[in-house]
């Protein structure tokens, strides 16, 4: 097991994050293409349904109990320090304990897929709720085998094996739509969409398990029960846990109270809102989500603060360019394109997503911190402060839905953002964490200034031309993209992520 451990992990890490990206472009595509006829053959009502499920089966992955990245995190420090066998009994006893949590959620599913009638039988008829029944079941057993299985995962991770994660990603990602769409012609809808995710999440979890056991050699056997080491992992983990109940209660919560207080139809808006709302998180961990394993050897090996500060900033300009790009963009066409791509009657989530989007920027950018509280075990903090904002959250966002309907949902999930993921955060990161944000956010000032000339530009061709539909979108998109990159290659970028560019050139460059 020890020779197949971080062999080429600074590649891997190029690779991983190349990869994510490409992931992320294929997911974009997908759907860009898929999407809009999921909701056309489904019906914006079923579609709003079946976000609904997903979105409730969603709360109950958080029973990981943030154990998937504590076993990231000690997998990689047991095996820098040499403590093989460690490793070995970290594996065999949560595999044990991932298998009690699976069970765990069969018996919370049972107990929501009892309470349907009583959570939104005022809100929905009698076929939509054997519907969501039905869904619940299926997509409760998809989350009950995918818990035991959840181990190989991080260890891949852990071993930083990035191109085999990723490419599976991609093919996850291609499958779903592929085996769905014939379906949906045949006039099979949401439960059939149901069986397709669980039956290609049987495939990714199938192939995690044998990769570990032929490339990594790894026979995971319960080797007894360490109470030391369960305490201590469960002392760093329950910070992640309570991290991970904040992110499902800001971005699940909003969903649940609409299908509550105002229906499916006000669901599917916040869902479309949503979904582009996630391509921004994916985003900004396309880099930092391959850091982890990197950020932990660090810290075992006393790298300094400044080394630590430095790297935030470096990987926070890389994620930035991204991020800029994307907000800026859909600000100037995001209307005409949700116009175009689900309808006319979603309109609203182009108010929905803006409102997500710009004050999540800011933390996603920064999200190489959470990799740094995780590896130094200074999560408390940020999960304690989270959570406390995600029940104000809750309260705040009922009392706006049922004025304002989605809009008024992701307000309150946007006051919640700033406050905590934005102020809060920065000074923990400042005064504790010691890393210098001043210097970070002066970094990206100054690259803010530089790409405004950009988005004026394109606001006064926009004043002139007024060009609609596919059109604009097409025009305007293409032209800002190109003014955008000269401005950055001329004026912003360092030799660094110059250096970066060119090699990436260099690798599609046909010889």
């Amino acid at each position: 097991m020890e020779e197949g451990f971080c062999v080429n992990s600074g590649k891997q890490r190029k690779v991983g994050i190349i990869l994510s990206y490409l992931t992320i472009i294929v997911s974009t595509l997908v759907q860009l293409l898929y999407t809009p006829l999921l909701i056309r053959m489904l019906g914006q009502s079923e579609y709003g349904l079946y976000s609904l499920v997903s979105s409730i089966i969603g709360y109950l992955t958080v029973l990981d109990l943030g154990f998937g990245n504590a076993i990231i995190v000690y997998t990689t420090k047991f095996h820098t320090q040499g403590k093989f066998d460690d490793e070995k009994k970290l594996h065999g006893m949560f595999k044990i304990v991932f298998s009690i949590i699976g069970l765990i959620a069969v018996l919370l599913g049972g107990i929501l897929y009892l309470n349907v009638n009583n959570l939104f039988g005022n809100t929905m008829n009698s076929l939509e709720l054997e519907k969501m029944k039905i869904m619940m079941l299926i997509l409760v057993f998809n989350l009950a085998i995918t818990f035991p299985f959840s181990i190989y995962s991080s260890i891949i991770n852990a071993y930083e094996k990035f191109t085999f994660q990723k490419v599976l990603s991609i093919l996850n990602t291609i499958l779903k739509p592929i085996l769905m769409i014939p379906l949906l012609f045949m006039g099979y809808k949401s439960i059939s969409l149901c069986v397709i995710i669980t039956i290609v999440n049987l495939m990714v979890l199938l192939s995690n398990y044998f990769y570990c056991r032929s490339k990594l050699d790894i026979r995971i056997k319960y080797m007894g029960f360490d109470k030391t080491l369960f305490k201590a992992i469960l002392g760093y983990s329950i910070w992640i846990f309570l991290g991970i109940i904040v992110d499902k209660v800001n971005w699940s919560v909003d969903q649940f109270v609409l299908g509550a207080v105002s229906g499916t139809i006000a669901v599917s808006i916040y869902s479309v809102a949503s979904q582009i709302n996630t391509l921004f998180i994916n985003l900004s961990t396309a880099v930092s989500g391959v850091m982890l394993p990197k950020v932990t050897k660090m810290i075992a090996n006393n790298e300094t603060t400044d080394k630590l500060s430095n790297e935030f900033i470096k990987v926070g300009r890389i994620q930035y360019y991204i991020i800029f790009l994307m907000v800026s963009g859909f600000t100037l066409v995001g209307k005409d394109f949700i116009i175009l791509w689900a309808g006319k009657e979603f309109e609203v989530a182009y108010y929905v997503t803006l409102i997500l989007i710009i004050p999540i920027s800011f933390p996603l950018i920064q999200n190489l911190g959470i990799s740094v509280m995780q590896a130094l075990n200074k999560y408390k903090f940020k999960s304690i402060s989270t959570f406390i904002m995600a029940i104000a959250n809750i309260f705040i966002s009922i009392y706006l839905a049922k004025r304002y309907g989605p809009i008024g949902s992701a307000i309150g999930t946007s006051i919640a953002l700033v406050i905590c993921n934005i102020i809060l955060i920065n000074i923990y990161y400042h005064k504790v964490i010691n890393i210098n944000v001043i210097k970070f956010w002066k970094n990206i000032f100054e690259m803010t200034m530089w790409f405004i000339i950009p988005v004026a530009l394109v606001l006064v061709l926009m004043f002139l031309t007024k060009l609609d539909g596919i059109t604009g979108i097409l025009v305007y998109s293409f032209v800002y993209t190109i003014m955008y990159g000269i401005i950055c290659l001329l004026f912003v970028m360092n030799e660094y992520e110059k250096t970066i560019l060119n090699k990436v050139f260099k690798k599609f460059r046909v010889r």
